[in-house]
Order: structure tokens, then sequence, then C-alpha cells
């Protein structure tokens, strides 16, 4: 056995070792990336909740709902007809039972983007999804602002924001 792992290294060329080596080094360095970039994804859309004062109230009023844009057109490859769903302070899309929005799209992540109100505007951000998130075909980066007529698209799950 010993002899066919030293056969084995003599027919080895130093330069396919060489590549051997640094296509290791890329995948290590590629693995470090998309760690520290799903990591950081993570803590920058991470919203504090508001801090208590003595009396157990909270200091800040939770996030305000703009005024008329509240439905959320849904239309899934599988459904015959669109369904209309009233839009709360923050929901979760996504395949998982414990999302606000259920999708049943396979193209969809069990917790795929998330719908939320700030300062009076709607806006979508990708949870870190397989497939991505797009917004009027254009695939999400960071979160992003919606006006009313803007198309999301989940898995092949299509979304229009309503009045």
């Amino acid at each position: 056995m010993s002899s066919a792992v030293g056969m084995l290294a003599d027919t080895i060329t130093p330069f396919a070792l060489s590549a051997l080596k640094y296509g290791l080094f890329a995948l290590l360095f590629l693995f470090i990336w998309r760690s520290m970039r799903w990591v950081v994804r993570g803590l920058s859309v991470a919203e504090a909740a508001p801090a208590a004062d003595r009396g157990g109230r909270a200091r800040e009023p939770g996030p305000t709902l703009p005024p008329g844009s509240s439905t959320l057109l849904v239309k899934g490859q599988s459904d015959a007809k669109p369904r209309t769903v009233r839009l709360s302070a923050s929901m979760t899309i996504g395949r998982a039972p414990e999302c606000e929005l259920r999708v049943e799209d396979t193209y969809a992540s069990q917790q795929h983007a998330r719908l939320f109100a700030k300062n009076n505007s709607w806006f979508v951000e990708d949870l870190g999804s397989t497939n991505g998130t797009f917004v009027n075909d254009q695939k999400l980066a960071a979160p992003a602002m919606l006006q009313p007529g803007d198309k999301v698209r989940v898995g092949q799950t299509i979304m229009e924001l309503r009045r």
C-alpha cells in the first residue's frame, strides 16, 4: 500500500500540487468571506427593540404603518387566483410554518424575505435566501423602500404592493 502512495506522489507534477494548494486556499477564502458576509448582513439589518423606561413602558412607539399602503396582492405559480394579504408592521415571507406570509413555492427559502414599515414607508429585505429577492426585476443587495405598484418576487411568487 505504501508503495502505491509513493508511486502516486512521484507521478504528480509540482504544477499540479501548486494548483491543488491554491485551489484549496481559494475555497477556504471563499468560505470565510461568505461566512463573514452572512454575519455582517445579520448584524446590519437587526433592529434594536425599543428600551423600556423604569415604569416598564416602551420609550418609543412601534413602527408606524404607512397610510394607505396596507395590502399586498400575492400571485403564486400554482395559484389560480391572486390573493390579497393585509400587511402588518413586520412580516416574514417564506415556506416555514412560522412565517406570517407563507408561500407554497419550492424556489422560496424557509425564511426568504421580510416586509417591514419604517418612517411611514414599506421596506423589503432579503434574509439570506438561496435564490434572492427581486424588486421590479432588480436583485436586492440591501433593504429597499417600496412604492405602491412595485413588484416583489420571492422564488416564483410575485407580490405587488397596493394602496
